[in-house]
């Protein structure tokens, strides 16, 4: 049975954050992940998660400075001590909201530079990342994110994630793969599926171009889905994209699946 966990960063976004828990509830998900919780206490999640009964699946490390630029540390010579208290501020919300799986975020690179010292510096810093990680019972995610939304962004392609964590070689480094950015850039996703498989932590959907509903556009998520069952893939599927319209009204493509 397909998993689907809400993205409360994305979704029923007509309502205050907090509010947001109870409508995912009522809506049938039993899962939510969000990109930040951290403008809220944890204590304060943990209420909401245990009052409508869901499981928070993922979250984000804080990014740096949003508003002034930032999208992660992960690859980010420099700002290495920055990297290192967002882990431990990530894992002290994971504790209490019984998160396992948290995203690393590799930051944006300078245009024109080469990636290749970037991607370097983020293998460097999620070998020092993942012992804590572990010992706290938490996987990082690396997700590749299209370079049309996100531009300069250091890890844009599936491949050089999956290079990334098989070069490191441990169990608590997987990928986050979101099925419509590997479609904006590259495509080919059941066969993408088949070889990822191996080392998938997290799956993510929504349409193609527009990345509205997953039964809008160009992608046909009913063969994707059924890739993933026959990969063995059995974890979470968030929903993290941009309702067409108020989010309830856009949730009947979750039937051919529920």
């Amino acid at each position: 049975m397909v998993k689907f966990a809400a993205n409360l960063s994305t979704l029923f976004t007509e309502r205050d954050f907090l509010d947001r828990f109870q409508a995912a509830a009522d809506a049938g998900f039993k899962g939510v992940e969000i990109q930040f919780p951290y403008d809220h206490p944890a204590e304060t999640i943990r209420e909401r998660l245990d009052a409508t009964g869901l499981s928070l699946v993922l979250f984000n490390l804080p990014p740096g400075d949003w508003e002034d630029g930032d999208r992660g540390l992960g690859a980010l010579p420099g700002r290495e001590k920055e990297l290192d208290a967002g882990l431990d501020r990530a894992l002290a919300y994971a504790q209490t909201l019984e998160c396992a799986k948290l995203h690393v975020m590799a930051g944006l690179a300078p245009p024109n530079l080469d990636k290749a010292a970037y991607l370097s510096a983020f293998g460097a810093n999620l070998r020092r990342l993942a012992p804590k990680a572990e010992a706290a019972g938490c996987t990082l995610l690396l997700e590749p994110i299209n370079s049309r939304d996100m531009p300069g962004y250091v890890l844009s392609r599936t491949e050089q994630a999956l290079s990334l964590i098989q070069a490191i070689g441990r169990d608590n480094i997987r990928l986050q793969l979101d099925l419509y950015h590997r479609q904006v850039m590259q495509g080919d996703l059941i066969r993408t599926i088949a070889r990822a498989a191996p080392f998938l932590g997290h799956v993510q959907i929504a349409g193609a171009p527009d990345r509205s509903e997953p039964d809008r556009g160009e992608i046909a998520y009913g063969p994707v889905l059924a890739a993933l069952d026959e990969a063995g893939y059995d974890g979470w599927i968030g929903c993290e994209y941009f309702p067409a319209g108020r989010t309830e009204e856009g949730l009947g493509w979750m039937t051919d699946y529920v």
